[in-house]
């Protein structure tokens, strides 16, 4: 992997504005993703850190500041909803092929790469919620990005579900060296699967190593104690080991990890 210190940005926003009815819904925001990291933005409800995503891509016009894409970059990108005609007798390879010039080897490769290989024919109204968000996974790989850019990627997904995708999303960083750039509700669970956390409220309220975030006093005032100190007994929890699908580890269930968020 990069050294992150000595790579350029893949993307960088600098003061960063995007203004709605007159009021400030992003507010002078400064980020950058280098390759190799993932980048998390947390935040409560209408923060704006959907709006931020969406002004990194251009997909909404921002009034002020300035975002820089390093020349060439490749983006995969998956927003937090997509409609879909579920009516519309559409397989998930099919789905696949929308938008795209992917044969049916890398389709599949990618599927297997997300953990749904067996869902190639199923129709997409067939999915569940954690499969629909691995098949929409698939299809943002298929760009082979340099930059993946997920928009609350665990939408619609039970818990085990969730740390199983945040998991499948660090093994893909590591596998391909890119950089994620995501946005996330769970604090207890992408703490341990970050490497930077901004926290946003229209404006930066603070950033950096998740255990640093989390003791900052403005995180602190907007999230309370007990959300961070579950976050923090999921960051702090080494990974050394299997889990279960009930989120038990395999070797042991310590008594001390029976309420931070594997159950």
């Amino acid at each position: 992997m990069p050294d992150r210190l000595q790579t350029s940005p893949l993307i960088r926003a600098k003061n960063l504005s995007v203004n709605r009815g007159g009021q400030p819904v992003v507010d002078k925001v400064n980020l950058v993703v280098r390759p190799g990291e993932i980048v998390t933005i947390v935040g409560p409800n209408g923060a704006g850190k959907s709006t931020l995503i969406r002004a990194l891509l251009r997909l909404v016009e921002f009034e002020d500041g300035l975002v820089e894409r390093e020349p060439g970059v490749v983006i995969g990108y998956v927003p937090q909803k997509l409609e879909i005609d579920l009516t519309l007798p559409i397989d998930v390879q099919r789905f696949l092929r929308l938008g795209a010039q992917s044969s049916e080897s890398d389709m599949r490769l990618a599927l297997e790469e997300v953990g749904v290989a067996s869902t190639v024919k199923t129709p997409m109204q067939g999915l569940s919620g954690g499969e629909m968000r691995r098949v929409l996974l698939a299809r943002a790989l298929l760009r082979d990005p340099d930059l993946l850019v997920l928009d609350e990627p665990t939408a619609g997904v039970d818990f085990v579900g969730q740390a199983e995708l945040y998991d499948l999303i660090r093994s893909i960083r590591d596998r391909r060296g890119c950089g994620v750039l995501l946005v996330s509700h769970n604090l207890h669970l992408v703490m341990a699967a970050t490497d930077r956390v901004l926290c946003l409220n229209h404006h930066v309220c603070c950033e950096g190593k998740p255990d640093a975030v989390s003791r900052n006093p403005a995180y602190l005032e907007l999230f309370g104690s007990e959300a961070v100190a579950s976050a923090m007994a999921v960051y702090t929890h080494q990974h050394d080991h299997e889990h279960d699908l009930t989120g038990a580890t395999v070797e042991h269930l310590h008594k001390n990890q029976s309420g931070h968020g594997h159950g």
